[in-house]
């Protein structure tokens, strides 16, 4: 067993813990700021499933767009291009899952 008091995560991105077969971590984007460059975000050989604890935005997963809101639970599936924006005025942080794993543990995306 593994015990994350995630409260103390609240980071840009912060990987939090990474088995051999998946990944969590936690985002926290500020009001008006997104995920990073437009659609240019994928994971090829991941799942993301992304469920927002606080705050308000939007996914923009390929050609679909979906609001965000605590309580939403978003599967991002291999190779989909996304976008998550903070439409809110608060921070939107969300914890995320990955299976496998696709962040190294300093954050940077891992190479398969």
């Amino acid at each position: 067993m593994k015990h994350i008091a995630t409260s103390k995560h609240r980071g840009d991105f912060v990987p939090l813990h990474a088995t051999r077969s998946s990944q969590a971590a936690m985002m926290t984007i500020a009001p008006g700021e997104d995920s990073g460059e437009d659609m240019e975000n994928e994971h090829a050989w991941a799942e993301q499933w992304l469920y927002v604890v606080t705050g308000t935005g939007k996914a923009r997963v390929g050609s679909r767009t979906v609001r965000l809101a605590p309580g939403s639970l978003l599967l991002i599936e291999k190779r989909e291009r996304h976008r998550i924006s903070n439409t809110g005025k608060r921070p939107l942080v969300t914890v995320n899952v990955y299976a496998p794993p696709a962040y190294r543990a300093d954050g940077n995306p891992s190479r398969r």
